[in-house]
């Protein structure tokens, strides 16, 4: 589809946002200082140093099936044998006694080997006749089958979390697993929000004609609630230079890093970038993304700070892009990029060219197999509700212009936040 006439969406006074993202990768540095805490404190922390195992797990042979435990020399290579059923070892009640040629045991899942077997034969596999207490075992059976090995999961000086390494659920399970009761875990970063605007109000209170709802501290709440950082709330700063200068020094006394939401453009109440350049440094402001073009990054004090717009969508679209790997980068975490797939367009798409651009988006996956993407309808960026809507983002590159409905975009998924 052909882009429009006269329509171009540059500002040559924007920074393009793969700039403005190395110039901030070159400004952050990882929080200094560690702590040691408890197994179920650790989840949603980042390892501040590598973890090894003192043990192998498992740390005994043992069966990945029930069934019973033979010895493979016993076993047919055609037609069928009868073993003897000399016990029945289970997960903490293991079989003692050494099984002799011609016997089997009883076994269950994970439960040690008992000595002289080497082999489990599942119980969908075997005939058992009860009065004589044995089992008939037909041909097809191979050595050490079902059988998990010493240290299959890892063994005594693996490591089994590396530092800058995120502890999910499923860490947490390797670090119990290892009977690690405690881990050495990086000092979460200190982070202060606010929200600046004379016509916002807090939601528990009654709105006049042109005030709004401050939607955007609690979305930020909820964003930074996800990841590995302290965030105190330091509510709704009115449109005063003073006022603003104050939050932002009071903020960044306290933190390794402060968000603002509003307050960062060209308007004459918009104090915000003001401020920062007299009390600390700007490194960027205005960049070349929609929505989130007046979003400013600097440092005051011995704190980050992040501007990010006032409008809701671009709040949360400019925290992804550009705030989450800043605080991953500050948490101590690797750097990683986001998850992006490729979509078919399901339906024709807007854009002038000029601006790289995140459009929200549904995904679908259908039934060929291919996935495919439309908007959400209107990309307003005050309208939030559209977030709700959509499951992905839509990202295209500045000089993308209007696309047509079947073309390939690139496509990055929500809820992937670390």
């Amino acid at each position: 589809m052909a882009e429009r006439a006269g329509c171009g969406d540059f500002d040559p006074n924007s920074l393009p946002a793969e700039e403005a993202l190395r110039r901030m990768r070159a400004a952050v540095k990882a929080v200094t200082g560690a702590e040691t805490v408890a197994l179920s404190d650790a989840f949603r922390r980042v390892a501040a140093a590598d973890i090894t195992a003192a043990a192998p797990v498992p740390n005994s042979r043992n069966a990945a099936m029930d069934g019973y435990a033979v010895n493979a020399l016993d076993l047919p290579a055609g037609g069928a044998c009868t073993l003897r059923i000399k016990g029945t070892a289970a997960a903490g009640h293991p079989f003692t006694g050494v099984l002799q040629r011609g016997q089997c045991a009883r076994i269950m899942t994970g439960a040690p080997l008992p000595a002289g077997a080497d082999t489990v034969v599942m119980q969908e596999a075997a005939t058992v006749n009860v009065g004589a207490a044995a089992v008939t075992i037909g041909a097809g059976q191979r050595r050490n089958q079902f059988v998990r090995e010493v240290g299959g999961d890892f063994n005594a000086g693996d490591t089994i979390l590396s530092a800058g390494d995120f502890i999910d659920a499923a860490a947490l399970g390797v670090l119990a697993a290892a009977g690690a009761a405690s881990v050495r875990v990086v000092r979460k970063p200190r982070v202060a929000f606010f929200s600046t605007g004379d016509e916002l109000r807090a939601v528990d209170q009654p709105l006049a004609a042109g005030e709004l709802h401050d939607s955007n501290r609690h979305t930020l709440g909820a964003m930074l609630r996800a990841l590995a950082v302290e965030a105190a709330d330091f509510g709704i700063v009115r449109d005063d230079p003073a006022a603003t200068g104050r939050a932002l020094g009071d903020a960044a006394a306290s933190a390794d890093a402060v968000i603002a939401t509003g307050g960062a453009s060209v308007g004459d109440a918009d104090y915000v970038r003001r401020m920062l350049g007299e009390m600390g440094r700007v490194h960027f402001w205005k960049i070349a993304m929609k929505p989130g073009r007046p979003l400013s990054f600097g440092e005051i004090g011995g704190a980050l700070f992040f501007g990010l717009p006032g409008n809701p969508v671009s709040v949360m679209v400019t925290f992804r892009q550009f705030v989450l790997p800043a605080l991953r980068r500050l948490m101590g975490l690797r750097e990683a990029a986001p998850l992006r797939i490729s979509a078919r367009l399901a339906a024709p798409l807007q854009k002038i060219p000029g601006r790289l651009e995140f459009q929200r988006g549904i995904l679908a996956l259908e039934k060929n197999g291919e996935y495919t993407v439309r908007t959400t309808g209107s990309q307003d960026s005050a309208v939030l509700s559209s977030m709700r809507k959509a499951n992905c983002y839509i990202v295209l590159p500045p000089a993308q212009g209007d696309t047509a409905a079947g073309a390939a975009v690139t496509v990055e998924p929500f809820g992937v936040w670390i």
